[in-house]
C-alpha cells in the first residue's frame, strides 16, 4: 500500500495546508476561561431546587453549580451565552421520565459558549424520534465528562452553519429509536465538530458518529461496535467537508448492519475543499472478508491514509489516495479483540514500523492516545514508531 497522490498545483497544496492548520487549532471559545463572577447554586437543599428554575433565572456570563444527585423530569431550555453548568460533589444524573424541553431533549441550547461538565443524560423519548440528551440549535457548546444513554440520540445539532460543537471525554451507549435510525452523535450541516477522548459503543442500526459539519476533528476516541452492537457506519461524513481523523480505535463488530467502518461523501460532496486525513488509527473489522475499512466518494479533493492499522481483512481505497505506512494485520495479531484489547501483540509489533510523515502532515502526529473507558493519556514516544492508535503489548 504505497501509492501516493498529490494535489495538482502548488495553489491546491497551499489551500489544503491552510484548511488543515485551521481545523487543528481549537476555536478560541473552546479554551477554558476564568470562572465567571456570577454564580448560581442548584440542588434539593438550595433555594433554587431544579434546573428548569435555574434556566429561567440564568443570565449571560454565569456559572451554575449543580449538586450531585438524581433530577427526574427536570428538563431545560438554555438561550443564554457564556453559561457554564458544572456538577459539584459527584455526578448529576438527569432522567427524562417522559419529559422533554420543547419536545426535543433534556437540554435545548441556543447560546454562544454554553458549557456543561459532569452530567449524565438518560432516557429521552419523544414522538419525533429525535429525543436527545442535548439538542444544539444555535451558538456553540462544549460538552465535557458527560454520559449519554437510553435516549433516541445523545447529542443532536441542527443545520445552522454558525454552530460549533466540542465533545470531550464523554460516553455514548444504548441509544435506540423505534425506526432503528438512531445515532449516538448526529451533527447536521453545522460549521465545526470536534470530538476527542470519547467512547462510543453498542449502537443499533444507526451510526456511532455521523457528522455533516463542514469541518471535523475526530481524535483519540474509541468508536467500538462491540460484541453486541449492530451499528451501521462507525464513523460517517455523508457530505464530505474537511475531516481530520487521528489516533482513534474504530471497530466494526460481527453484528454490524453495514460493511463500511468509515464513510466519506456517501450523500454527495460540499463545494471544495473536501478532504479526509486519517493517520495513526486502528481500524478493526470483525464482520469478515466483506468488510470495507473506508469508502470515499469519487471526486473528493484529497484523501490521505498514513500509518493506520487495518485489522481483520477488508477493502480500502487506493485510487487517487495518498496511502503510506499502513499495515494489514489479522485479528490474531491483536492481544484480545473480544475483550476490547486492540493492542498489537509484542512479537507482531517488532516487525512493524510507521513511515516518517510528509512535511505537510506533521500536525497529524499523535501525542495522545485513547484510554478505557474514555479519556486520553500521553502516548509513549517510543510507540510513535508504530502505526495505529495504541502502543504495543508490553
Amino acid at each position: 500500500m504505497s501509492r501516493a497522490h498529490h494535489p495538482s498545483s502548488a495553489r491546491q497544496r497551499r489551500h489544503a495546508l491552510l484548511a488543515l492548520g485551521s481545523l487543528l487549532c481549537a476555536p478560541a471559545w473552546a479554551q477554558r476561561v476564568d470562572v465567571p463572577p456570577t454564580t448560581l447554586q442548584v440542588g434539593p437543599s438550595r433555594s433554587v431546587r431544579t434546573l428548569a428554575q435555574a434556566a429561567r433565572m440564568a443570565t449571560d456570563n454565569m456559572l451554575i453549580e449543580v449538586d450531585a444527585g438524581e433530577y427526574r423530569g427536570d428538563v431545560a431550555f438554555w438561550p443564554q451565552s457564556r453559561l457554564q453548568l458544572r456538577a459539584v460533589g459527584g455526578r448529576v444524573r438527569l432522567l427524562a421520565d417522559g419529559a422533554a424541553a420543547q419536545g426535543k431533549g433534556l437540554f435545548v441550547t441556543r447560546g454562544r459558549q454554553f458549557r456543561v461538565e459532569g452530567f449524565d443524560f438518560e432516557g429521552v423519548q419523544v414522538p419525533s424520534l429525535n429525543g436527545a440528551g442535548i439538542r444544539v440549535e444555535t451558538g456553540s457548546v462544549h460538552i465535557t465528562d458527560c454520559r449519554f444513554s437510553d435516549s433516541q440520540c445523545g447529542v443532536l445539532a441542527g443545520n445552522d452553519p454558525g454552530v460549533e460543537v466540542v465533545i470531550e471525554r464523554c460516553e455514548f451507549t444504548r441509544h435506540l429509536r423505534a425506526d432503528g435510525g438512531n445515532h449516538h452523535v448526529y451533527a447536521g450541516a453545522i460549521g465545526r465538530l470536534v470530538v476527542t477522548g470519547s467512547h462510543f459503543q453498542g449502537a443499533q442500526s444507526g451510526h456511532l458518529l455521523k457528522s455533516r459539519a463542514r469541518d471535523n476533528l475526530v481524535t483519540y476516541n474509541r468508536l467500538v461496535d462491540g460484541p453486541d452492537g449492530h451499528a451501521s457506519y462507525e464513523l460517517e461524513f455523508p457530505n464530505g467537508g474537511v475531516a481530520v481523523v487521528v489516533g482513534n480505535v474504530i471497530q466494526q463488530g460481527p453484528g454490524s448492519e453495514n460493511q463500511r467502518l468509515v464513510s466519506f461523501g456517501a450523500e454527495g460532496l460540499y463545494p471544495a475543499p473536501n478532504e479526509l486525513h486519517m493517520a495513526f488509527n486502528t481500524l478493526v473489522n470483525e464482520l469478515g472478508p466483506t468488510g470495507v475499512f473506508l469508502a470515499v466518494r469519487p471526486g473528493t479533493d484529497r484523501v490521505r491514509l498514513l500509518n493506520n492499522l487495518l485489522v481483520g481483512g477488508g477493502q480500502v481505497p487506493t485510487d487517487g489516495a495518498e496511502v503510506q505506512g499502513n499495515a494489514l494485520l489479522s485479528l490474531a495479531d491483536l492481544v484480545d479483540p473480544p475483550a476490547g484489547d486492540y493492542r498489537v501483540r509484542k512479537a507482531v509489533a517488532a516487525r512493524l514500523r510507521a513511515l516518517e510523515l510528509p512535511a505537510d502532515a506533521d500536525a497529524l502526529r499523535p501525542m495522545l492516545m485513547p484510554t478505557t473507558p474514555r479519556g486520553v493519556a500521553e502516548r509513549p514516544l517510543a510507540s510513535l514508531r508504530l502505526p495505529g492508535a495504541l502502543p504495543a503489548q508490553s
